[in-house]
C-alpha cells in the first residue's frame, strides 16, 4: 500500500517519496521554553508522533530532529517587542537561563507523560549560536541582508518565491508608510540577528561580526535543521500558526543561502485546538497544560487517544465530555485486550482472516493521510466480531500480537498482567507456601510487602497474576 500525505506547500494529498529511498529525514518545530506548553502546543507533538509511528511502521528508518526555543521569540511576530525568555525571567524572578531549564524538562515530561516519542537529537538554540552567525554570514554575502539600527534584517524582496508556502500576496505587503514598517524595507522582512539595546543587560546575548545581540527566531531552525539532516530533506512539522511568518521564513533564508529547492519536500502543519469552541485563553479560565488534566484525575492514555482520534488536519475542539468518551473508548480496547480468555482447544479458522482484514483495513486508513478515525473504527468493529467467537490460546496469541503491531502507532495500550522481576517473584513463591501452610497471617504480611513495592497480585483460577501498581 502507498502511504500519501497533505502537503502544505503543494495543497495536495501526494504520494510520500523520501529523497534517499527508504531513509526519512524529520525536523519538528519544538517548543519555546517560557512557560509550560498548553495542550494546543502539546497537539502539534503528538501529530508528529503518530506522523513518525507510522512511517516506522511502513518500515522507513527515520532521523528524527527537534529544536528548543531558549532565545529569540519576541512577544510580536513582527520582530518587535520583548524576548519571551528574558520577559518570563522577569516576571518569575529567574534567569533566562534557568526558565530554558526549567520548563524543557517540563516539556519532556509531558511528552513522556503522553508516550510521544522523543526525537532523536533535539537542539536548543543557545548550543547554536555560531551555526546561526555562519548561515547569517553567508545571506550577507550573497546580498541578501541589510542592516536597521535595532538588527540584520533579511530582504523579502529580493527572493521571489517569498510567501509561496502561505500563499501570501506579496504585492499587497510593500513597505508602504514608513511608521508601519519602521527601518524595514518591506513588512515581510524579518530580523536574523538583533541588537542588544544600549545600556541594557541581557541574560542572553553573543558577540557577533555585526554587534552584540542574540539572533533571531527564524534562523535557528534553518541552521539546526540543515546542520544535522543536510541542506533538503523530506519533512518538515508545525502548527498551521507557522505557516505564514516562520515557516515562510525558514524557507526563504533557506534556499537564498544554499541555492538549493526545495528546502523541504514535505511540509505538514496540525490545526488549531480551541476548548469549548473557544480560543484557549488564561482569561476565560480555559487554558489547560497535560499537568493540569492529570491533576484533575484524567488518565495519560486517555488524553493521548483523544488527541489521536482527530485527524491532524482537522480543527480540534476539546471539552471534558469528549475526554471521558476517550477514557471509555482507550479502556474498552484494553479490557478486551487483556481479558481474552481461551474458552476452545480448537483455532477458530475465523481469527486469522478477521486480523488480516484488521491490519489491511488499518493500514489503508493511515496510508490515506493518517485517517485515524476510520482506523480506529476498524479497531471496535473487530472486537465486535471477536467477542461472539470461542478462542483458542493460538487465537489469543495472534490477536494480541495484531493489536502490539497496531499499537506501534497508537501508543495506547496497557498490560494489565506482567511479568514480575525476580525478588518479586521469590515473594510470591514464599506467600504460596505461607497460604498452603494456612499461615494466613504471613501471608497477608508478604502481599502487603509486594504492594509497597510497587505491584498487586491477583489470584485467579489460573494463578496468581501480577499488575503494576
Amino acid at each position: 500500500m502507498v502511504f500519501k500525505i497533505y502537503n502544505t506547500l503543494t495543497r495536495k494529498i501526494e504520494v510520500f517519496k523520501p529523497l534517499d529511498g527508504k531513509k526519512v529525514r524529520m525536523y519538528t518545530c519544538g517548543p519555546t521554553v517560557y512557560r509550560r506548553a498548553h495542550i494546543g502546543n502539546i497537539r502539534a507533538y503528538i501529530s508528529a508522533d503518530v506522523l513518525r509511528r507510522t512511517l516506522e511502521y511502513k518500515g522507513y528508518k527515520l532521523l528524527h530532529v527537534m529544536n528548543i526555543t531558549d532565545v529569540g521569540h519576541l512577544t510580536s511576530d513582527a520582530d518587535t517587542g520583548e524576548d519571551k525568555m528574558e520577559k518570563s525571567a522577569r516576571e518569575e524572578r529567574m534567569s533566562a537561563w534557568v526558565i530554558s531549564k526549567k520548563y524543557t524538562e517540563l516539556f519532556f515530561e509531558d511528552i513522556a507523560t503522553l508516550n510521544i516519542q522523543k526525537p532523536h537529537i533535539i537542539c536548543k538554540a543557545t548550543d547554536h549560536i555560531s551555526e546561526q552567525i555562519a548561515l547569517i554570514k553567508i545571506l550577507e554575502k550573497k546580498g541578501y541582508t541589510y542592516r536597521t539600527s535595532d538588527g540584520i534584517y533579511f530582504d523579502t524582496s529580493k527572493f521571489p518565491r517569498y510567501g509561496d508556502l502561505a500563499k501570501l500576496d506579496i504585492s499587497g505587503l510593500q513597505a508602504g508608510a514608513r511608521i508601519e514598517v519602521g527601518e524595514k524595507k518591506n513588512k515581510t522582512d524579518f530580523a536574523l540577528w538583533k541588537f542588544s539595546k544600549s545600556g541594557e543587560k541581557r541574560d542572553m546575548e553573543w558577540i557577533s561580526p555585526w554587534g552584540k545581540g542574540f539572533p533571531g527566531w527564524h534562523i535557528e531552525c534553518s541552521a539546526m535543521s540543515m546542520k544535522y539532516l543536510g541542506e533538503n530533506f523530506d519533512i518538515h512539522t508545525g502548527g498551521i500558526d507557522h505557516i505564514p511568518i516562520h515557516h515562510t521564513n525558514e524557507i526563504a533564508q533557506s534556499e537564498c543561502a544554499t541555492e538549493k529547492v526545495p528546502f523541504v519536500k514535505y511540509w505538514i502543519h496540525s490545526a488549531f485546538l480551541n476548548v469549548d469552541n473557544e480560543k484557549m485563553s488564561k482569561s476565560l479560565g480555559n487554558f489547560y497544560t497535560v499537568h493540569d488534566l492529570i491533576e484533575k484525575g484524567h488518565t495519560p492514555k486517555a488524553i493521548r487517544y483523544l488527541f489521536i482520534s482527530v485527524n491532524y488536519r482537522q480543527p480540534m475542539n476539546f471539552t471534558f465530555e469528549s475526554l471521558t468518551y476517550a477514557k471509555n473508548a482507550v479502556d474498552r480496547i484494553n479490557t478486551f485486550y487483556n481479558s481474552l480468555e481461551r474458552k476452545s482447544k480448537k483455532d477458530s479458522t475465523k481469527i486469522p482472516a478477521l486480523i488480516n482484514l484488521l491490519l489491511g483495513r488499518f493500514e489503508e486508513a493511515m496510508d490515506n493521510d493518517l485517517n485515524i478515525s476510520e482506523a480506529l473504527s476498524e479497531i471496535f468493529i473487530f472486537i465486535r466480531k471477536v467477542n461472539k467467537i470461542n478462542l483458542s490460546e493460538t487465537n489469543i496469541e495472534k490477536i494480541r500480537e495484531a493489536f502490539k503491531k497496531l499499537d506501534s502507532i497508537l501508543g495506547i495500550l496497557e498490560e494489565q498482567f506482567i511479568t514480575p522481576p525476580g525478588y518479586i517473584e521469590n515473594l510470591i513463591k514464599e506467600r504460596e507456601k505461607a497460604r498452603k501452610e494456612k499461615d494466613f497471617k504471613k501471608a497477608d504480611l508478604i502481599r502487603s510487602t509486594i504492594e509497597e513495592k510497587g505491584f498487586i497480585l491477583e489470584d485467579t483460577d489460573k494463578g496468581v497474576k501480577v499488575k503494576k501498581k
